[in-house]
């Protein structure tokens, strides 16, 4: 999927269409991706530069966002493709793919060692000497146009979002949620906040999502999946979902099967607002759909309210 100023989104395959995306940025012959999705996602990024006649010698940066594998799991893999390549990644990121042994038995005890094994396979460990660690207002340069990082937490305390003035547009990982193509309407893209395990924080999500208004971009490109504009209508509804998921995880607290019930009051929420916006799926369908990140929404606060509730 081509877009203005050099950018290009490339369907990793991870898990179904149109729910994992890098994006590709070319300017002047030179090349970064962001994200890059897993392993498996490799062969169609290389193809994506070979189609744009994009030498792999030509790439020079790999920007993870945070380096949870459907963003960063392939990172140390593609690396092994593209000779002048650096990976600039949070500095909370960066040991995770020095040694990827923490992020995988992380990764483990959410979803099975054996599903990560077949969903991501053998995590390449980065050399360090090919990682930029990327802090607050970090400016990396592509031929001279500058992508600016911004420190985001609240979907992850390593989480950072890219700021590229030339397109006025973010590269925002999950900090600005999911917006899955399928739920377009006349009225615009659909939204929902992420709260995937372990490290979500309702406040800091919120104040990371005001910063981004601030920059009063034209576009957002998300992780999962690609474009979304109309950004103050939908950062409106991010802090509106934000707040009911809040509710439902508190008045859920005592709960003797709170999971379970986690699951059913986000999935009513989910599908409602979905059908609020023109949505004309059937529920199963849109359940259907949402239903990876029912789950792992439901576990994120389910954590957060042990954890990490202030």
């Amino acid at each position: 999927m081509q877009f203005e100023h050099g950018i290009s989104a490339i369907d990793t395959g991870f898990n179904r269409p149109r729910f994992d995306a890098s994006h590709l940025i070319i300017e002047a012959g030179r090349a970064a991706f962001i994200d890059v999705g897993t392993n498996y996602s490799i062969p169609a990024l290389l193809a994506a530069l070979e189609d744009k006649g994009i030498a792999r010698s030509a790439v020079e940066l790999v920007i993870v966002t945070h380096v949870h594998l459907d963003h960063a799991g392939g990172a140390g893999e593609i690396l092994t493709h593209l000779p002048n390549a650096k990976l600039a990644v949070h500095p909370r990121g960066a040991p995770h793919m020095i040694n990827p042994a923490r992020l995988v038995a992380s990764a483990s005890s959410v979803y099975g060692a054996e599903q990560v094994a077949q969903t991501y396979g053998e995590l390449v460990p980065v050399p360090p000497e090919r990682i930029i660690e990327v802090r607050d207002e970090t400016v990396l340069e592509l031929a001279g146009r500058a992508l600016r990082c911004l420190d985001t937490p609240g979907h992850a305390r390593h989480h950072f979002c890219v700021w590229d003035a030339r397109s006025r547009s973010v590269f925002s990982g999950d900090t600005f949620g999911v917006s899955y193509r399928e739920f377009d309407t006349a009225k615009g893209a659909f939204i929902l906040p992420t709260t995937t395990p372990v490290q979500f924080d309702p406040i800091a999500m919120k104040g990371s999502i005001a910063r981004l208004l601030l920059l009063d971009p034209q576009a957002i490109y998300l992780t999962h999946y690609s474009r979304v504009q109309d950004v103050k209508r939908l950062a409106a509804d991010l802090f509106e979902v934000i707040n009911a998921m809040v509710a439902i995880a508190e008045a859920s607290r005592e709960s003797a099967h709170r999971h379970e019930a986690l699951k059913d009051e986000l999935e009513r929420l989910y599908l409602d607002r979905a059908q609020q916006h023109g949505c004309t799926m059937s529920r199963e369908d849109m359940a259907a759909l949402l239903a990876t990140d029912v789950e792992l929404n439901a576990q994120g606060l389910e954590i957060w309210l042990e954890h990490g509730r202030r």
